[in-house]
């Protein structure tokens, strides 16, 4: 009934449907933070921000200790560079750093090299990916039957969706999104202003969750789901940061999205997959456009984000469209019709428009499926997209192909979340039986069926410290451990609670100097004592003390080897019915562990005479 309801009103005939009413949710407002007054700051002073092509914020850059690394450790480290510390950017572990201007790359390359940082980067500025609209309003939205939004309407309509919109603001008195809108955030300015300075979100907002079925306007691919606008930009260009949108993004993670759409090319940046994987971790995808320059980017895979190319109504790579390694699926882009921030509807074409579209369809996923992890959403999403290349699974030009929301949804409601596989998770550095001191960089793997959530590190049994981005990385002040044998372990969490652990890692601890030993043993023979006579059974006592340790006393007779033992004490039963009458040389030495060699300790003893034989008791 519903494809026939929608064939009818893409017809232009009207009908009147019940109103869907969705209640905003009320999301918390985070304190104002030093990080967001620098942000107004580069608003407010546009000369701060570079020009042309490579523009980054002058005198930040951003960096992303360790897991472990001590506060004081990472400030002493910044401080020598040159640097400090403005905090970290909400939730991650990203450092916003104030540098000398024209010092950026250098601190960067700089830090990069330390072994106790996770990355470096320039805060970069990253433009918008719209092109100008170059054709007149279209009657009908040609994108949504390409991808078969229609029938997988028939399945899933986006319920219980949330997909926030990280772009320049939204004008949400449009009477095609104001019944959709959640309470959104400027992650700029610190506050609830998400008023459209540039118009481009607004446009984005409604390939997302345009109200549907209302007989109003435009219908979106996300139909039911909700729109939280995030405004990650004041510039009237659209321009936002690094910082701003990883900001975006955890903002968005905390406060109930499932789906940001980055309409930016901010895939290569470390600091905005570092705020991805915090939103993969909370059960949540993030979905960018790859660009458009018209150009192989040279880009490889960033497995955190879904990097999405545009298609023409004809199935083939729009003009413009960036391509590469990188792109993971496509989605029409080309000539569509869009809300804007005037209240009206105009065509545009852009690979931001393909990112939207495609955030659309993995909402109606997640909705089909609530139990899905992010991996399974994204599988499914790339593996049921149509092979616009007849025989070729994947292309630079459209990744694993055009979405396909029909075949999406129909597959996620056949796709089973269970979860019982446990992680595999291994120490690998240092090496085993490697001797560590100072703070010590540990390398951990980890990998699942599914997806990591955090691996953590202990040293015998203690907790050392928790990461929950790959690559799994620790600073382990060793200082904390007596010296000697340390087992290091890990853990891994997935998603499904299940846990890893890895075998024990052996290393050795000395953060205190060995000494250096050249003092050589002494040893002494308390029984017989010299000059003696003996007779019958003569028990031989050698002591042998070190500055060290002692390791060895060997016992001698008339220079013929007798006895040995390890250790600092030696007793030896001496039968002296086996030997002839005569005079005979006790001759003992001892070696410390260092390899020193005592002198030699010598008595003369007479075997067989009539002399009283004299004898002394052990030492005490």
């Amino acid at each position: 009934m519903l494809v026939f309801l929608w064939r009818v009103m893409m017809k232009k005939i009207l009908f009147v449907s019940g109103s869907i009413l969705l209640m905003a949710g009320c999301a918390t407002a985070p304190k104002p933070d030093v990080v967001g007054q620098i942000n107004q700051d580069l608003q407010k002073s546009p000369t701060s921000i570079g020009a042309g092509v490579d523009d980054w914020a002058r005198g930040y850059i951003l960096v992303q200790p360790r897991a472990g690394l001590s506060k004081d450790h990472f400030d002493e480290i910044v401080r020598g560079k040159g640097g400090r510390s403005l905090g970290r950017l909400g939730n991650l572990p990203i450092h916003k750093i104030k540098v000398p201007e024209h010092a950026e790359d250098a601190v960067v390359r700089a830090l990069s090299k330390n072994p106790s940082i996770k990355f470096a980067e320039k805060d970069m500025i990253v433009s918008l990916t719209e092109t100008i609209p170059d054709d007149p309003r279209y009657s009908d939205e040609w994108h949504l039957s390409k991808i078969q939004a229609p029938l997988a309407w028939d399945i899933s309509q986006g319920d219980g969706i949330t997909i926030a919109v990280l772009d320049t603001g939204v004008y949400a008195a449009h009477p095609d999104l104001s019944s959709k809108m959640l309470d959104g955030w400027n992650v700029v300015s610190n506050n609830s202003d998400i008023a459209d300075i540039n118009g481009h979100g607004t446009k984005v907002a409604s390939f997302v969750g345009a109200a549907t079925n209302n007989g109003v306007g435009v219908a979106s691919v996300g139909f039911n789901a909700n729109i939280l606008p995030i405004k990650v930009s004041n510039l009237e260009s659209g321009s936002a940061s690094y910082s701003s949108l990883a900001n975006g993004i955890t903002w968005a993670a905390d406060n109930g999205a499932q789906v940001a759409n980055l309409s930016y090319q901010a895939y290569k940046s470390s600091t905005v997959t570092t705020a991805a994987k915090y939103m993969r971790n909370k059960g949540g995808l993030v979905v960018c456009s790859s660009g458009n320059s018209n150009i192989d980017t040279g880009y490889s895979n960033n497995a955190s984000v879904i990097t999405v190319g545009a298609t023409n109504s004809s199935d083939v790579r729009a003009y413009f469209s960036n391509y590469g390694d990188y792109v993971d699926v496509a989605a029409p882009g080309r000539s569509v019709l869009a809300a804007t921030n005037s209240g009206g509807y105009e065509s545009v074409s852009g690979t931001s428009f393909s990112a939207p579209i495609t955030a659309g369809v993995v909402g109606l996923i997640m909705s089909a499926n609530p139990n899905l992890s992010p991996d399974q959403v994204e599988t499914i999403l790339e593996s049921s997209a149509d092979d616009l290349i007849a025989g070729v699974d994947w292309h630079m030009y459209y990744g694993h192909g055009r979405i396909n929301a029909s075949k999406a949804v129909q597959m996620a409601l056949e796709t089973s979340a269970a979860d019982t596989e446990a992680p595999v998770v291994s120490v690998f550095s240092p090496s085993s039986g490697s001797i560590v001191k100072g703070n010590v960089s540990v390398e951990v793997s980890a990998s699942d069926n599914s997806s990591v959530n955090e691996v953590s590190l202990y040293a015998n049994g203690m907790l050392v410290a928790t990461d929950t981005l790959a690559p799994y990385q620790f600073s382990w002040d060793s200082s904390q451990e007596a010296d000697g044998m340390v087992t290091l372990t890990a853990n891994a969490i997935d998603a499904s609670l299940n846990e890893g652990v890895s075998q024990g890692h052996v290393v050795e601890v000395q953060n205190i100097a060995p000494v250096d030993d050249i003092e050589a043993p002494v040893v002494s023979i308390s029984n017989p004592v010299d000059g003696s006579s003996v007779k019958r059974t003569v028990n031989i006592y050698v002591d042998a003390s070190d500055n060290v340790q002692v390791a060895e006393i060997q016992l001698s007779i008339n220079g013929s080897y007798v006895s040995s033992v390890a250790g600092s004490s030696l007793s030896y039963g001496w039968n002296t019915r086996k030997v002839d009458d005569g005079q005979y040389n006790i001759t003992a030495v001892a070696t410390d562990t260092s390899g020193n060699v005592s002198a030699v300790e010598s008595v003369v003893v007479t075997v067989g005479t009539t002399t009283t034989t004299t004898t002394k008791g052990r030492k005490k």
